[in-house]
């Protein structure tokens, strides 16, 4: 019977609380423009809830910081000690954080487009490196990956229609 690994709690709490952070510094230019600039914004017929939004990205960032753990945990584990993987984690936080920023904070729809490309290639990216290492980790970021896609598709939506 294969020994099960104890878990790093500091290694893990670490990890989800970095992936909020993301969501915590995004939010900060994110809440005072919903009452204001994106209300004035004409919306596509399939846009969600303002409420849904929240719960939604912790929900999500949640996911991403176990997946990261996973990760990170094992290149601390492994004699190669590839951390390239936690490493395109982090810069994809800092485009996540980027897009909140461009999209609510310099209200620019075509760059905070652009910018979720990028987002989203690199978190297709990060799936198939955490494949690789962990399928857990991997499974993880699909939902992720739904809801940028989908975020995608409603940031293209507003930016034809406004």
């Amino acid at each position: 019977m294969p020994k099960k690994s104890k878990t790093n709690v500091p290694l893990l709490l670490s990890s989800i609380l970095l992936s909020q952070l993301a969501g915590a510094i995004g939010s900060i230019f994110t809440a005072s423009s919903i009452p204001t600039w994106y209300a004035t914004l004409t919306k596509p017929f399939f846009n969600p809830p303002n409420w849904l939004f929240g719960p939604v990205w912790i929900t999500l960032y949640t996911l991403m910081g176990i997946a990261l753990y996973i990760v990170w945990n094992k290149a601390n584990a492994s004699k190669k000690k590839n951390y390239f993987p936690v490493w395109l984690f982090l810069a994809h936080l800092v485009i996540n954080t980027l897009w909140s920023i461009i999209f609510f904070g310099v209200k620019d729809l075509l760059a905070a487009l652009l910018t979720i490309f990028l987002l989203w290639g690199m978190i297709f990216a990060l799936i198939k490196m955490f494949y690789k290492i962990e399928k857990k980790a991997a499974y993880l970021l699909y939902p992720y990956l739904a809801w940028v896609s989908f975020a995608t598709l409603l940031n293209a939506a507003l930016l034809l229609l406004n």
